[in-house]
């Protein structure tokens, strides 16, 4: 049986923290409140420990881990090296929803690099992991607490529902504030490069340190994929989701949305909170994401709006781009993975 503890965000209480930690010393698992997601930890240099996590959350071995620490003094347990460019980026983003692709040291486990030689790792500013890391004095390998390829989960209600019996503790801090994961940043390559758009903003990046690419590719399940996040069906709602990219998408989601209603299909739309109303007219059941031009808001609402919908047991889910810029990007790779269909 799951134990869920209600905890203070930003004054956690120190039974709850220490409960959790000693759980997570002797090898179970616990979910935790991350700024970006719930993350569901192990003891990342317990390879058993490590093995339950894909367990839980029946995630396949080929998809890595990333590793969070408590500051940045830890990087030496999980790191063999630590460029300079990783040092920049931590004085400036950590803590925070940054994660960064170094070389690993000989004392994390395989199961977590998916057998490569280098390691994700950040550090979360979320109150109550930073409580949870120093109080079990570990890095603490954690992926979104979901079953694996579902929608992540923004509240501990999200956790409870994929992973109830699965694991031992879960933190329920209340909401995550952004809502969409870390960005993945390889820095070995020249220039930088991006393979998983997330909560720090590509340019935000790009004024610390020039130009950087951004990896734009769905991958299917192989031997060691880079990076978390890269799996070609992920991050899905159970309903099918239809991502419009086009410059006329609110058009043609009108259209595709007449078009499912006349094949008697209920139709739900993850919509700007202007364009809502359009959309409720025509039949549909809107979850208002937040002005169109906030994409903070409309990443930290998505994944709660993507569960809301499949609450209602809509059979279709439609939503459009938000561009590029801010948290665009990151909102932009979730929905694209998300998809049954991409309509350009």
């Amino acid at each position: 049986m799951t134990i869920s503890l209600t905890i203070h965000h930003e004054h956690p209480e120190p039974e709850h923290i220490q409960r959790a930690a000693q759980t997570l010393q002797q090898g179970g698992l616990v979910a935790f409140p991350t700024e970006t997601v719930y993350g569901l930890g192990a003891n990342a240099l317990d390879e058993n420990a490590v093995q339950k996590i894909f367990t839980a959350k029946g995630r396949p071995s080929e998809d890595p881990l990333i590793i969070h620490l408590s500051s940045v003094e830890q990087l030496p347990q999980v790191c063999a090296t630590v460029p300079e460019t990783a040092q920049l980026l931590a004085e400036k983003f950590w803590p925070g929803p940054l994660t960064l692709i170094l070389p690993k040291n000989k004392h994390v486990p395989y199961a977590v690099t998916a057998g490569l030689e280098t390691v994700a790792v950040r550090v979360p500013s979320h109150p109550v992991a930073q409580a949870l890391l120093k109080s079990c004095n570990l890095p603490i390998a954690a992926p979104s607490a979901n079953r694996f390829g579902h929608t992540s989960p923004t509240l501990a209600t999200h956790v409870m529902h994929d992973l109830d019996g699965r694991i031992d503790i879960i933190l329920d801090g209340g909401p995550a504030s952004i809502g969409v994961e870390s960005t993945v940043l390889d820095i070995s390559t020249s220039p930088a490069r991006i393979l998983r758009p997330g909560g720090v903003p590509r340019e935000a990046l790009e004024a610390l340190l020039g130009p950087i690419d951004v990896l734009d590719v769905k991958r299917k399940a192989e031997a060691g994929l880079p990076s978390p996040g890269l799996l070609e069906k992920h991050y899905a709602p159970r309903a099918e989701l239809v991502f419009f990219l086009s410059q006329d998408a609110r058009e043609q989601m009108l259209v595709y949305l007449s078009g499912e209603k006349a094949r008697g299909r209920t139709v739900g739309v993850l919509a700007a909170q202007e364009e809502a109303p359009a959309f409720e007219k025509a039949g549909a059941l809107a979850y208002r994401l937040g002005d169109s031009n906030d994409t903070a808001q409309i990443a930290k609402r998505l994944y709660a709006g993507m569960r809301w919908l499949d609450r209602q047991k809509v059979d279709v889910i439609l939503c459009r781009d938000f561009g590029e810029a801010g948290l665009g990007l990151a909102i932009r790779d979730r929905l694209r993975r998300a998809a049954v269909k991409v309509i350009h």
